[in-house]
């Protein structure tokens, strides 16, 4: 097989929910004073999560942006009572995250037209990085505050800390950190003798587009390194046995808590033997198919996703 089958292939722009515009100022956290201040200034913003959505409007040529909330209507927000947390400095000025899902229906707490809580997946690929990385950065926070509530050593309930970045058990006094769980993501290639370069896509018996075929990725287990969770997960899922692994980049996905680790990976062997269980199918694509994903009857995967940005970073190192 030609040494060159896996390229070592580099990111060709920023994956979305990255490249965050925040200094995250964690020497903050800890000043009452300071987050005090911060949190009844006027000029202060704050990203609202509402059940996992995101507050945005439409501009006047249909484009979303995302709201982020001052004054009496960040007040109005967080009358709501749900959790907050200091998120960082936003060119100086101090960002936090609130969550008002106690409130059935947020929008009569907010001026009128101010914009509709929105999944934010929906449409991150067509909001500015800066954007889409603050209000994945709220999202997830505010997940973990919400789902974190209870101390996971011995019950008791958890009071926050650092200004909602941390947790700590009113009981046993064990402290509690947000979690991200890595997974890796990656992009199976092989050279094939009459095809050409071909690569390995699946499709998931969770996949909600009943034509779309992506990465395969699974989570990282303990004590693996990444390049053992990349073969063990590729050869769990479609029989087929990966040698050498490639690292592309990483992108947050805070749906809920991950980060995605991607890599481009060698196939040493061409058969498919699928997991049931995990895919309903899985199939080599060559470079012509993906050029045409709907004339050959499949949907590649989201923009938004490092699933895609592997694709078309491959497919243009191919070119």
């Amino acid at each position: 097989m030609p040494e060159d089958t896996v390229l070592d292939i580099p990111a060709s722009r920023p994956n979305a929910y990255s490249g965050s515009p925040l200094d995250r100022a964690s020497n903050r956290r800890e000043d009452a004073t300071f987050i005090e201040a911060a949190i009844s200034h006027p000029d202060t913003l704050f990203a609202p999560v509402w059940r996992a959505r995101s507050l945005m409007r439409r501009d006047a040529a249909g484009a979303p942006q995302a709201v982020l909330l001052t004054g009496e209507a960040a007040s109005a927000v967080r009358m709501a009572g749900g959790p907050w947390a200091f998120l960082g400095l936003w060119d100086g000025r101090p960002v936090f995250a609130v969550d008002c899902s106690a409130a059935d229906d947020p929008l009569p707490l907010l001026p009128a037209d101010l914009g509709e809580f929105t999944d934010l997946r929906a449409v991150a690929g067509q909001l500015p990085p800066g954007e889409a990385s603050v209000l994945a950065h709220a999202r997830g926070l505010m997940h973990w505050r919400t789902k974190h509530r209870y101390c996971g050593v011995c019950g008791g309930n958890c009071e926050p800390r650092s200004a909602g970045n941390a947790m700590q058990c009113t009981q046993c006094g064990t402290q509690h950190f947000p979690r991200t769980d890595p997974a890796v993501i990656m992009l199976v290639i092989r050279q094939d003798r009459e095809l050409g370069p071909c690569c390995l896509l699946g499709h998931s018996t969770r996949f909600p587009n009943s034509v779309m075929y992506s990465t395969l990725a699974g989570f990282v287990e303990p004590g693996e390194s990444l390049e053992e969770a990349v073969r063990r997960e590729v050869l769990e899922e479609t029989g087929v046995s990966v040698g050498r692994v490639h690292y592309h980049s990483s992108q947050p996905w805070p749906f809920p808590a991950s980060i995605m680790l991607g890599f481009h990976a060698e196939a040493v062997s061409e058969r498919i033997s699928i997991d049931p269980e995990e895919l309903r199918d899985a199939r080599w694509f060559t470079l012509a198919q993906l050029r045409d994903p709907e004339a050959n009857g499949f949907a590649l995967p989201r923009l938004d996703s490092i699933a895609r940005r592997l694709i078309e970073d491959w497919m243009e190192a191919m070119a």
